[in-house]
């Protein structure tokens, strides 16, 4: 019995150490994964900032590509293709043309494999037409990205029946198209001529350019040796020196040999591409009512010396009534009012 005591003694230190143990192992234990815990979070954060700096080196990549310029395109187009037979299907509609043109938004279009050597509006005056319209879209999209121009095409519908003004037409269509864009060179283009050869570059010279030497309706011949119409281009500056078309020439004929005489009175002079290239196909119609011939045509001509600096882009009046931007063109349809009377 005397030996009870030391042995109780002994179990009650052995319990304390015991204790005592466990409680520096807990504490070991809580330490060791409190770091672990701070190693994971340290690893979470290096691994979310590489994350991060990877992402900002591919964003900062990705602006060094978009900000790099593109090489100028060659310039003779390596996508030309010459002479071309033209279609003109019955079953044509404006939606296969859209189809066909994918490339082409709001009536622009860019080159993506090069920067186009030239920014190009070509302008077109407009009025019940329609159908020679979606022909001439249908081949002059493809003609023109072959070339590798940077292009818009305007469409200038006269409203109203009034009687029809193409001079006046294409000066507004000039002043709008400024409006959107600081164009280079300006195409002046009749709806109904359908270039044939693509090598007839839609493109502005140091001097005025006449591109139509021949159509089928004229055996491809030129009509007669002033001949300046039908399609037309002048930089932007050329026209603005000549203070553009004059604006009085209210139906057909008489106001592209005004332009001309605007050309020849500031020096300049018309050159044109060669024959065999400068051909177009004329989609045959009948005269439009309301563009009956102009009778007084003559007359203005003989004014034109005199009255070019005040007959032109500086007095071009007219009231935009809307302004639409379909897949192929954009559409500007305007009021130019109606023609005085001569006294």
């Amino acid at each position: 019995m005397a030996g009870c005591p030391v042995v109780s003694r002994l179990t009650w230190r052995t319990n304390y150490l015991l204790l005592l143990v466990i409680c520096a192992c807990v504490i070991v234990w809580i330490t060791s994964l409190s770091e672990s815990h701070m190693k994971m979070r340290e690893q979470v954060t290096t691994s979310a900032k590489v994350q991060t700096k990877a992402k900002n080196e591919m964003k900062q990549g990705e602006a060094v590509v978009e900000r790099m310029p593109k090489d100028l395109c060659p310039e003779k187009s390596p996508l030309l293709r010459g002479a071309m037979r033209l279609e003109f299907r019955p079953s044509l509609t404006l939606e296969q043309v859209e189809e066909e043109n994918k490339g082409v938004s709001e009536g622009q279009y860019e080159p993506e494999e090069c920067k186009a050597r030239q920014s190009v509006a070509v302008l077109i005056p407009h009025r019940n037409r329609e159908k020679h319209l979606m022909y001439l879209l249908h081949h002059l999209h493809p003609f023109l990205q072959r070339q590798q121009l940077h292009y818009a095409i305007y469409i200038i519908h006269q409203a109203g029946d009034a009687t029809f003004n193409r001079a006046k037409l294409l000066n507004i269509g000039y002043l709008e198209a400024l409006k959107n864009f600081n164009w280079d060179c300006f195409i002046f283009h009749d709806v109904d001529l359908v270039p044939e050869n693509d090598h007839n570059l839609y493109t502005c010279a140091k001097q005025p350019k006449h591109l139509v030497v021949g159509r089928n309706s004229t055996g491809y011949r030129l009509r007669y040796n002033g001949y300046f119409g039908g399609v037309t281009a002048m930089s932007k500056e050329q026209f603005a020196k000549v203070n553009g078309f004059p604006n009085t020439y209210w139906g057909w004929g008489g106001e592209d040999d005004d332009l001309r005489l605007r050309v020849q009175l500031q020096g300049m002079k018309v050159v044109r591409p060669q024959a065999d290239v400068a051909r177009y196909t004329m989609v045959f119609h009948k005269r439009d009512n309301g563009n009956e011939v102009n009778k007084d045509r003559m007359r203005l001509l003989g004014q034109t010396p005199k009255m070019w600096r005040k007959d032109g882009l500086n007095s071009c009046t007219y009231k935009t009534l809307s302004v639409e931007h379909p897949a192929l063109y954009i559409n500007i349809t305007v009021d130019i009012g109606n023609q005085l009377k001569a006294h």
